[in-house]
């Protein structure tokens, strides 16, 4: 209960009058419902059983002891009832107030400044959400786990069909011999006799690496033998 009254005493809220607000509302709460801020009533005289005002996500609730605080009445308006609040600052204290969209006022005074502005804020913030609700959590969109099956068959389909239509290649193919005319363009007559043995050794490297074939090197070299 303790931990419960301290969010309320931050702004030097009286503690009895908080008790005894707070043990009342739990009787009164709506499912969901949860207290957003207690302002408690401070005249210049001692006040015995002042008035306070709460706001819930769901509601103001106005407190007013009665019967020498033996009893307490509880006058709660929605917030989709409430047409507007305002706040006036005195020289003692300030002065919450609101209106309802069937012109009802309601007015509270004395009530310390601090508090008054921490409850205003509080209200505003819970009529704009009327105004501009807000969805508090993006749903996670999952995919399906027969979709995910479906994507998988679909992946293994397309990987077949691309195995039907690649030509297999036998270790022992024939090699692809360009005719010398054609690597005759590729070789010219003006390379110098290190440039040609150059050429040889990089076609030996292409030969060793498995990316050309026996009988394209030798095509190679032999036409490079003749220009040297």
């Amino acid at each position: 209960m303790i931990d419960n009254l301290k969010k309320f005493l931050n702004e030097e809220q009286d503690p009895k009058a908080i008790e005894k607000i707070t043990s009342k509302l739990n009787d009164l709460l709506m499912k969901n419902e949860e207290i957003g801020y207690i302002a408690v009533q401070k005249k210049p005289a001692i006040t015995v059983f002042p008035d306070s005002i709460v706001v819930t996500n769901k509601r103001i609730i106005i407190c007013q002891p009665k019967n020498m605080g033996l009893s307490m009445n509880f006058t709660d308006f929605t917030w989709d009832e409430v047409e507007g609040t305002f706040m006036k600052e005195n020289i003692l204290g300030s002065e919450f107030s609101f209106s309802t969209k069937t012109q009802i006022q309601v007015s509270i005074d004395y009530i310390p400044k601090i508090q008054a502005r921490k409850i205003s804020t509080y209200a505003k913030e819970q009529l704009d959400l009327l105004k501009n609700p807000v969805v508090a959590e993006e749903s996670n969109i999952q995919v399906p786990e027969f979709i995910k099956e479906e994507i998988e068959e679909v992946e293994t389909e397309e990987v077949m069909n691309y195995a039907e239509i690649m030509p297999a290649v036998s270790n022992f193919a024939e090699p692809i011999v360009e005719n010398s005319g054609t690597i005759a363009e590729k070789l010219s007559n003006d390379l110098s006799q290190d440039e040609l043995f150059a050429k040889l050794q990089n076609y030996k490297k292409l030969l060793d690496n498995g990316l050309i074939l026996q009988g394209e090197y030798d095509a190679f070299k032999k036409e490079i033998l003749s220009l040297m």
